[in-house]
């Protein structure tokens, strides 16, 4: 039976794409974690800013919870619709608006693949330089939601630096125009920040200005294998004295072994136990020689065992593949994942103690590490062991996550560093923001989403 709520936004709204179909309620209430059940109320797919707007307006009135959706590669459940919401998703709202030749921004709908965002600008001869692994699948909506980082933050930042302009729609239905593409306005609160990295609670990103650069310098990529993992920000202290650094990505034995098993190419005769993908600008001979001077030196300390130079760009390729194709290739475990972040100064003491704790709370589990070490970020995925109970397996995983979480506060880092609070570390928010900021969020909540609507339970309750 159709909801009835569903028969009044047909009719306000009667171009607007609407399924209750269960193939799409399936398909479109869950996202990457894989951890809920998906019931949503239906899916609904608006083509323009005067639609979400609409729609918004009808849920604020009916109280109808929405939860906004882009290519949902999250990993917290920011995309989850298990208690009977609306999704929107913004899949159709996919279009490139404009390009500014003296702004040098790219004007994009919500919906926009960042594969799609990144050929625009090189259509341009610019580049947008925020890049992941998910690159094919993620949206700019999305992006923007979680203010994601990926592998070239150690260079450019996260999404937050690129952001130019926002159109948002509130949960009661206002547009707002924030900052529009202004490098400089110094007239009161910027709500563009506020919204960026606010996971669909304060809004609907509708139209995002994106800031372009230009294209990186030439680059020479490498492979290092590493004995122990004490060593790796000796490594990266090392790299970074010496060259320009663009990327510096830390994976383990056991990640490179999956993603072997899914076809990639392992260059190293015997399997070491940590690796480096680095990747350093190599515009001339003297910075090719700085690179080299950084591994001998490194290789003298004893710090890397071995190493591979990519000798063209298909086999910087097959190097970054090794990194970027460890989510993919052990999805099959729904592995629970762990995204944190902490200050550089204090990764040393940190990586010791958390690797400690994780050998004694994981025993029988598979723990996958790799991340982002050149801007404190860490990914740590616990595999599901085939045959096992899940809630049993969520129970001890959630219980070493507070164990974690408690090691990050003393060391000052976040329980999320790119992909959110969603619902999966919605009980651990406490470690990383005080009682008092958390009251000013709930307060910020209410006054853009006055009936609490958007992406409700999630970051918090």
């Amino acid at each position: 039976m159709t909801d009835p709520r569903l028969d009044i936004l047909r009719q306000a709204l009667p171009a607007l794409r609407v399924s209750v179909d269960p193939s799409d309620l399936e398909h479109y209430g869950r996202d990457w974690t894989r951890r809920w059940s998906p019931a949503p109320l239906a899916i609904a797919w608006p083509a323009d800013t005067g639609e979400v707007q609409m729609l918004l307006r009808w849920a604020h009135d009916h109280v109808v919870a929405i939860v906004p959706s882009g290519g949902r590669t999250g990993l917290s459940g920011g995309a989850v619709a298990a208690n009977g919401e609306l999704v929107v998703s913004l899949e159709r709202m996919n279009r490139v608006l404009g390009f500014d030749v003296v702004d040098r921004t790219l004007t994009v709908q919500p919906g926009i693949a960042l594969q799609a965002v990144h050929e625009a600008a090189a259509a341009h001869g610019l580049q947008y330089p925020v890049d992941f692994g998910a690159r094919g699948s993620c949206t700019i909506g999305g992006n923007i939601a979680t203010n994601a980082g990926g592998i070239r933050v150690l260079r450019y930042g996260n999404t937050r630096e690129w952001i130019s302009g926002l159109k948002l729609v509130t949960g009661n239905g206002a547009v707002l125009d924030l900052n529009r593409g202004l490098v400089k306005n110094s007239s009161g609160y910027d709500l563009r920040h506020l919204a960026i990295g606010s996971e669909g609670t304060l809004g609907i990103v509708v139209e995002a200005t994106l800031k372009l650069t230009d294209p990186p310098p030439p680059a020479q990529t490498l492979l290092l294998a590493l004995p122990s993992f004490e060593v790796l920000m000796r490594v990266f202290a090392g790299f970074r004295a010496r060259v320009r650094l663009q990327a510096f990505e830390f994976l383990t034995a056991d990640g490179l072994a999956h993603v072997v098993a899914h076809g990639g190419v392992d260059p190293f005769d015997a399997r070491h136990p940590y690796y480096v993908v680095a990747e350093f600008d190599a515009v001339d001979d003297v910075q090719q020689a700085a690179g080299l001077a950084a591994f001998e030196a490194c290789a003298e300390a004893g710090w890397i065992v071995d190493g591979v130079i990519a000798q063209s760009q298909a086999q910087a390729q097959q190097l970054w593949r090794l990194r970027e194709g460890i989510t993919e290739a052990i999805a099959r475990y729904r592995p629970y994942k762990n995204d944190i972040a902490v200050r550089m100064g204090a990764m040393p003491a940190f990586l010791a103690q958390a690797q400690a704790l994780l050998a004694t709370a994981y025993p029988d589990f598979e723990v996958v590490w790799f991340g982002h070490i050149g801007d404190g970020n860490l990914h740590i995925n616990v595999l599901q062991p085939d045959g096992s109970d899940d809630d049993a397996f969520m129970r001890q995983c959630g219980h070493v996550t507070e164990l974690l979480a408690a090691l990050l506060a003393e060391h000052g880092g976040s329980i999320s560093a790119e992909h959110g609070i969603g619902l999966v570390k919605k009980p651990y928010l406490g470690s990383t923001r005080s009682a008092e900021e958390i009251a000013l969020m709930r307060g910020m909540r209410a006054v853009f989403d006055p009936a609490g609507i958007l992406n409700p339970g999630k970051l918090f309750d």
